[in-house]
């Protein structure tokens, strides 16, 4: 058997050469060269499964190239850059790794909300520019008591949930929008379900933004959303940059509507900042200082995080090849529908009865 790592980036790869060992062949694209070094046609044919590690790139060639290939997995949570339908159409499952850094981007949307509604981000900047001078809790505009506070989620997946644990922890209220979560989960969670994400940027004093990106979420939190927000709303985002409308946001902090925002993930990567809002940063402006952080797209990063992504991705692969179990599937209802399709017209040639 022949397993693919696409577009990999770990340049010492023993993990990955002892897990393989003796179960599958390894071939190696490495992402340095990948844009000038494609995946080689003979590769593409004998590939029986494929890792697939980049988040900005899709994987060379078409489906259509992989004719022995019997899954795909995203080495990571998301997968806005597998062409689900693609494989789905010739019956290759797409796989993801949705648990292997949980603990790490719960933790870092925690960190960010208590960087802004605690000020240490802001005193670690006042500080340094002048130890002496700025020796005041007042250089922080944001500060405040988080116990009673409600902690909003938007999408109480493994990664909401977990956040939304460590929040209940700092004694803040948890509420949720999630229209895909099976009813009675606010019970078994013991939190406040509202229907729509408009009634969760009106009621909650923290926003934390928790959902893959795809095309029902490009765009779920803009004018109106943002429109609809608490006074003094905080909102973190370490899930995808294409979630929030950064255009809106701007705006939204400009006007007051919101209070501060705490960014992992950007639409566009790295910070753009010829944009409003990161240029304002940048550029220190006197209204949106301590009201804005931003990290580069480390929330799901440790060593322990890419060690677990490592292992879960290759034995997600290989589990499917040795056993036809297929676990963590994101193109299950594109493979039916492709087999129905294909089932109606092997009943019905050419379109008649």
């Amino acid at each position: 058997m022949l397993l693919v790592l696409s577009q990999y980036s770990p340049e010492d790869t023993a993990l990955e050469q002892r897990i393989a060992k003796g179960r599958a062949e390894l071939f190696i694209q490495p992402a340095s060269t990948a844009a000038v070094h494609p995946l080689p046609p003979a590769i593409r044919r004998r590939a029986d499964a494929i890792v697939h590690v980049a988040s900005t790139t899709f994987i060379d060639g078409t489906p259509g190239d992989y004719p022995r290939c019997q899954i795909v997995v995203r080495s990571g949570v998301g997968y806005d850059k597998v062409d689900l339908a693609g494989w789905g159409s010739v019956g290759v499952a797409c796989c993801n790794v949705p648990d292997y850094g949980t603990s790490e981007v719960a933790d870092h949307a925690l960190a960010l909300m208590l960087a802004l509604t605690r000020g240490t981000a802001t005193y670690h900047d006042a500080l340094r520019a002048n130890p002496a001078g700025n020796w005041d809790h007042a250089k922080a505009p944001l500060v405040r008591r988080l116990r009673g506070s409600t902690f909003g989620v938007v999408g109480l997946g493994r990664i909401g949930l977990a956040a939304a644990l460590r929040a209940r922890a700092f004694g803040m209220e948890i509420a949720f929008y999630d229209p895909y979560l099976a009813p009675g989960m606010e019970i078994t969670v013991g939190a406040r379900r509202v229907t729509s994400l408009v009634a969760l940027m009106a009621t909650s004093d923290v926003v934390s933004i928790h959902v893959p990106s795809n095309h029902e979420t490009h765009g779920l939190i803009a004018v109106r959303e943002l429109a609809a927000a608490k006074p003094g709303l905080v909102l973190i985002n370490t899930a995808r940059g294409t979630i929030v409308d950064l255009d809106a946001l701007y705006n939204a902090m400009k006007s007051g509507r919101i209070a501060a925002a705490g960014l992992d993930v950007l639409p566009k990567e790295p910070a753009d900042s010829k944009h409003p809002l990161i240029n304002a940063w940048v550029a220190r402006e006197a209204w949106l200082e301590g009201r804005l952080t931003l990290s580069p797209h480390a929330a799901f990063y440790s060593p322990d995080a890419l060690t677990d992504l490592r292992t879960k991705g290759i034995k997600t692969a290989l589990l499917a090849l040795e056993t036809g179990r297929v676990i963590n599937c994101v193109n299950a209802g594109l493979i039916n529908e492709a087999k129905q399709k294909a089932r109606q017209l092997k009943m019905h040639p050419g379109g008649t009865s």
